[in-house]
């Protein structure tokens, strides 16, 4: 029998450990990450793609609906195998820009829009909760199995449960570890060496787990591979599940949505652009990735049917790779199964909450903060004498003074970051809570739609002049509406209340108005909610666009990403004339970054462009610039 203290404890133990490696890597590991293994580890925290739902929700989707879980993996192959060329100049862009976050990159593309990167943060902090909440359901059911007593496939309330509830318990373990190594650089573009290290030995530790439960089902609990097949042959249940009759509508659909995600999900977004420390770690990774999807599932279908052989009653087959261990009265491997779903639910949610708290202080909060602030000091009298410069308030001539002698404010953008990690995975816990009992991969693929939305903007963006930030919103404003009405909406639906009734009669009673109202007869909801969403978000972002010119920085952004080198980084930013002088850059930069880092960046820059050292002369275009780029390596290129 397993004892359920032993799991808890184990669990315990291996976060204890991930500090650990964490902290390994902050301190002494940036010799392995420059060295030979820089690669390796890269290709492994790419592999945070796989998380509780690859682990969990891949046998469970198997297990029902027999090989329909290729299509999350195969769309994901497919881009990193054949379009390693495009994610490299997406990459070199993306140092170009010194872009934060996938929100920071779209709204580079459309001159810098500030509209554009709080529409896209928005949708990428909704798109997410539901896959945090996910990762947390899946650890506490998890616990439960093994730690309630009589808990067998079935849901328990948190007040029958010995320890509590769990959710809320790892949710806020995990909001601590991604403050801890995820918010100890004000710089959000400077390589974060422990947490990336973390995260590749969890992808590690996922692997080997699964791997063991795999062995151990098909040589400890069966005869070998033969004697599987002869007894899935023997069983008609089994053989019509594993009957290889793919839907081709949702198989196109989901390889396509799930191609989006492996790229535009804010945690991949950070891992392959933000992380990446050489571009030739994209060669490499674009077959050790592919590689490691087939590793990972290459027991999905075997521990599937051991599952259905061993419980051939209807149950949570979302469960299957720790109950089986759990049956067979397997300790150690009961430990290691649980000990792979909360690595590859840690992993997840650290990297997915430091990167969406980048995203809400550099995109939501910052912009909003330096509006309010502009518009307060030029409603402030002045005091002072304006000729000495000593000048306490604002008018708009003096703004720039103003602005640069106010109080630090890298502490602050820190502390937004926290608090936004925090409340991220707190809403993530309330849906948990809040949603129906949908299946691990359902919620997944909810996820997945959303962050699809990015798509059209993204992809636009490197392809057609005329897009512009105007036709950006509308699109992503649009698609958004039709997801959460189409999608998100339902999945909130339990058996009664308010919300069932009006996904079941449409508003007010009108049946025409219901959710699966719309689209084409004999596709799944999934399908259709995908392609009316793009679709509308599409049109929008092309009608949209072509309703006004470009502006002259649209119009320079959109040749960087399109029509020039994206090497050439000067392009990027707007050049103007100023009577700034190099001073005030410097303290502007300092509030920000910090005095230290900011005066040996720039002297480092006055050595490379052969300039004078005179803090109190002009700063000419290229001086501006460069200030401009380090800021917003902090808060982002739209604020």
């Amino acid at each position: 029998m397993v004892d359920g203290w032993l799991v808890v404890l184990s669990g315990l133990f291996y976060l204890c450990a991930l500090f650990a490696v964490a902290h390994f890597g902050d301190t002494v590991g940036q010799k392995i990450l420059s060295g030979r293994l820089r690669p390796v580890i890269y290709s492994l925290t790419i592999a945070v793609y796989c998380t509780s739902w690859t682990f969990l929700g891949s046998v469970g989707l198997a297990s029902r609906t027999g090989y329909d879980f290729l299509p999350i993996y195969i769309g994901p192959a497919i881009v990193m195998a054949f379009g390693w060329t495009l994610l490299a100049r997406v990459v070199k862009l993306g140092k170009t820009q010194n872009s934060t976050s996938i929100a920071d990159m779209i709204a580079s593309r459309y001159g810098k829009s500030e509209a554009v990167a709080g529409v896209v943060a928005i949708i990428c902090i909704i798109g997410m909760v539901p896959y945090i909440a996910l990762q947390l359901k899946a650890v506490s059911i998890s616990l439960d199995l093994i730690s309630v007593p009589g808990f067998s496939f079935s849901t328990v309330e948190a007040s029958n449960r010995p320890y509590g509830d769990a959710g809320l318990w790892i949710a806020l373990i995990l909001a601590f570890f991604a403050i801890a190594f995820g918010t100890r650089h004000i710089d959000a573009t400077e390589h974060q060496s422990g947490l990336m290290l973390a995260v590749a030995a969890e992808s590690l530790v996922k692997l080997i787990a699964f791997l063991v439960v795999g062995i151990f089902t098909v040589w400890w609990m069966f005869d070998g591979p033969a004697d599987m097949v002869e007894r899935a042959r023997n069983n008609p249940m089994i053989q019509k599940t594993l009957d290889f009759s793919p839907d081709v509508a949702s198989w196109i659909v989901i390889s396509i949505i799930s191609a989006f995600a492996a790229v535009l999900l804010p945690r991949q977004f950070h891992v392959l652009v933000v992380e990446n420390r050489e571009l030739g770690d994209i060669k490499k990774a674009a077959w050790r990735f592919p590689i490691y999807l087939v590793a990972i599932n290459l027991f999905v279908i075997p521990i599937a049917v051991g599952g259905l052989l061993t419980f051939p009653a209807q149950v949570d087959y979302d469960l299957t790779v720790l109950a089986l261990p759990f049956s067979a009265k397997s300790s150690v491997v009961t430990v290691i199964a649980v000990l792979g779903a909360l690595s590859a639910a840690s992993a997840m949610v650290i990297m997915e909450s430091v990167a969406l708290g980048i995203m809400v202080s550099n995109d939501l909060v910052i912009p909003i903060m330096l509006k309010y602030s502009s518009r307060y000091r030029e409603n402030r009298p002045v005091h002072g004498n304006p000729e000495s410069g000593d000048v306490i308030g604002s008018t708009a001539s003096h703004g720039w003074r103003d602005l640069v002698h106010s109080q630090d404010m890298g502490g602050l953008v820190l502390i937004i970051r926290r608090a936004a990690i925090i409340a991220i995975l707190l809403m993530g816990y309330l849906y948990y809570r809040a949603s129906s009992e949908a299946a691990l991969a359902s919620i997944g693929l909810l996820s997945f739609a959303a962050v699809s939305q990015l798509a059209p903007s993204f992809i636009g963006g490197f392809l057609w002049h005329g897009g512009n930030a105007r036709g950006a919103v509308a699109g992503l404003i649009l698609g958004m509406f039709a997801w959460a009405y189409l999608l998100f909406v339902p999945s909130l639906a339990p058996g009664d209340g308010t919300i069932a009734f009006w996904v079941s009669n449409g508003p007010f009673g009108i049946e025409g108005l219901r959710p699966s109202a719309f689209g084409f007869a004999g596709l799944t909801p999934l399908v259709n909610g995908v392609i009316i969403s793009l679709s509308l978000n599409i049109l929008a972002y092309v009608g949209f666009s072509m309703s006004r010119s470009a502006t002259p920085i649209e119009r320079l952004q959109a040749n960087v990403f399109i029509g020039v080198d994206p090497g050439l980084g000067g392009t990027s930013f707007r050049l103007w004339r100023s009577a700034v002088t190099v001073n005030e850059l410097q303290l502007t930069v300092a509030r920000y970054l910090g005095e230290e880092r900011t005066t040996r960046e720039f002297e480092e820059f006055a050595k490379r462009h052969v300039l004078e050292a005179d803090v109190a002369g002009e700063a000419d275009a290229h001086t501006i610039r460069f200030s401009e780029h380090l800021l917003a390596s902090v808060i982002g290129a739209a604020s």
